[in-house]
């Protein structure tokens, strides 16, 4: 038994598998969609908010603008400043938003939050410091129910200010997103640094498939 050509026959059986599932979703994604990603109602539907909420940080949190009220001291502003880009994207469950707002109700939470975030986004350090570091601020922002901690949160505002470079996660979707162009892709309950190699990873796959 050559159990060489048993391994390569299991794996090309797995791989015409997964061609096949990109297959029926290419042809449900093109349903809806027939332009592909330059149809106008994906740019409605999926796109074009979040660019707009993107123009919205650039004119109300860009850097110069975040300086001027970091040096100011005027955590609050930020923080609401924060939360309302966000809520033009909608990505948030309502239970993330709420624990959000309700941890930038202190003095002290919106500090911590609006510094972080600063740091984050404009930071100096590479972008898996800068992410570990934004995670350890979210992890110890006051908490009155539900954990601010998920990666939607951690992930949104980077998203938001900078989409050229930074994903939004979702767990369960990129999971499945990842599963299908072959990539094992383990993500746990809170965002840690040692899987955001794994997230970076994933968009630049992405981009090596063909688009529609």
């Amino acid at each position: 038994m050559d159990f060489g050509r048993i391994v390569v026959k299991r794996l090309s059986m797995k791989s015409l598998f997964r061609l096949k599932e990109r297959i029926i979703c290419k042809k449900k994604f093109l349903h809806y969609f027939p332009e592909g990603f330059s149809d106008e109602k994906y740019y409605s539907w999926e796109r074009g908010y979040k660019w707009e909420a993107h123009l919205a940080w650039k004119n109300a949190l860009n850097k110069q603008e975040y300086d001027m009220l970091l040096s100011e001291e005027n955590y609050s502003e930020i923080s609401l400043r924060a939360v309302r880009l966000e809520t033009k994207t909608n990505l948030l469950f309502s239970f993330e938003k709420m624990a959000l707002r309700d941890a930038i109700k202190s003095h002290e939470g919106a500090k911590a939050f609006s510094e972080g975030l600063y740091e984050y986004v404009y930071g100096k350090h590479s972008f898996q410091k800068r992410f570990e570091n934004f995670s350890d601020v979210l992890n110890l922002l006051p908490r009155k129910q539900t954990r601010v901690s998920t990666w939607p949160l951690q992930t949104v505002f980077g998203f938001i200010a900078n989409p050229k470079e930074n994903i939004f996660l979702k767990p369960r979707v990129t999971q499945i997103a990842a599963k299908n162009i072959n990539m094992n892709l383990i993500i746990i309950q809170n965002p840690v640094g040692k899987l955001i190699k794994a997230c970076l990873i994933l968009p630049h796959k992405l981009k090596k498939i063909p688009l529609i």
